[in-house]
């Protein structure tokens, strides 16, 4: 079935285009950050969230990239694209993307939002975005599929595109919360894996800023200070609501107990450099790292308009 576009009021019909595939959470804290200078259309292949993308200041589109056909009226419709979709959950190939890069126009900027698991396990070494990727698992390796298919479409069309590496994105409402009530178990600290995070408004700037001031081709890394070890960082979060710290296991105990997806995550250890976020695309963090915005959001708890969202 076809939509029209429905046009929020005060949409900006003199306004350059931006389409954001894929708006969820991270989708919505970008919104603010854009729709006073773009008319914006957002993606969704869920019709029942067009209310909710009018009223944040989209135009809702609804279309599905897993179906190519219903793509076909997102081609040259806006001159800046934010990706924001993920892969389908299963194959070594990024299918939606490959579908995406089929209609995009020529001479666009495009940011896509992708992860720092396409660098595989890096044995907890600190490094920048000149390191090559070395997926482990199908997941990541449908990402690196997605970012070669992009550039292949940015060469041949003479576009700007900007590879954000993401790693865990954090917010007030995207903490472990259940896991650690649950009781589930990290590792042991000498067998502990490093861990990167960001916070969900901070990679919304991030995004933006990309959209202005990207080097052509370039990757940046979307990562905050913070310079934590997994158990750590769940450590943190449970002092901080005062909810029991996790259980500390061997690897091979902790086989038995947690999902083969967490396990993954829990078998790569890596610190990235953000220089090129800071030096290149000016942004600076709001919350530089875990443990600062964990004080700030006790500090705020009692008054939660004090937390800022995107803006």
């Amino acid at each position: 079935m076809e939509y029209p576009l429905e046009y929020p009021s005060g949409a900006r019909f003199g306004a350059p285009r931006v389409l954001i595939v894929g708006c969820g959470d991270v989708g919505m804290r970008l919104l603010p950050l854009l729709r006073d200078r773009f008319r914006v259309f957002a993606v969704t292949s869920q019709p029942a969230r067009r209310a909710e993308l009018r009223v944040a200041g989209a135009i809702p589109i609804v279309a599905d990239l897993d179906r190519p056909a219903s793509l076909a009226r997102l081609g040259r419709l806006a001159s800046f694209i934010v990706h924001l979709a993920p892969p389908q959950s299963s194959g070594a190939i990024d299918r939606r993307t490959r579908h995406l890069s089929a209609i995009l126009p020529e001479g666009a900027t495009v940011v896509y939002v992708s992860t720092t698991g396409v660098y595989g396990d890096c044995g907890g070494a600190f490094f920048d975005e000149t390191r090559p990727v070395r997926p482990r698992n199908e997941r990541a390796r449908r990402r690196v599929d997605a970012e070669q298919t992009l550039r292949q479409w940015a060469r041949r069309s003479h576009s700007r595109l900007a590879i954000l590496r993401v790693p865990g994105i954090y917010a007030e409402d995207r903490l472990p919360l259940e896991r650690l009530a649950k009781g589930m178990p990290a590792l042991l600290p000498a067998e502990d894996v490093h861990t990167s995070h960001i916070h969900a408004d901070d990679l919304a700037r991030i995004i933006a800023a990309a959209m202005f001031r990207l080097a052509p081709g370039r990757i940046y890394h979307a990562v905050d200070d913070t310079d934590l070890r997994m158990g750590e960082y769940f450590d943190l979060v449970a002092d901080a609501f005062r909810l029991p710290r996790p259980p500390r296991l061997s690897r091979a105990a902790l086989q038995q107990q947690v999902s083969p997806m967490m396990l993954s995550f829990m078998s790569e250890s890596r610190r990235l450099a953000n220089d090129r976020i800071k030096t290149e695309l000016g942004v600076r963090l709001r919350y530089p790292d875990v443990q600062g915005f964990l004080r700030f959001f006790n500090s705020a708890r009692t008054s939660p308009s004090a937390l800022p969202r995107s803006s």
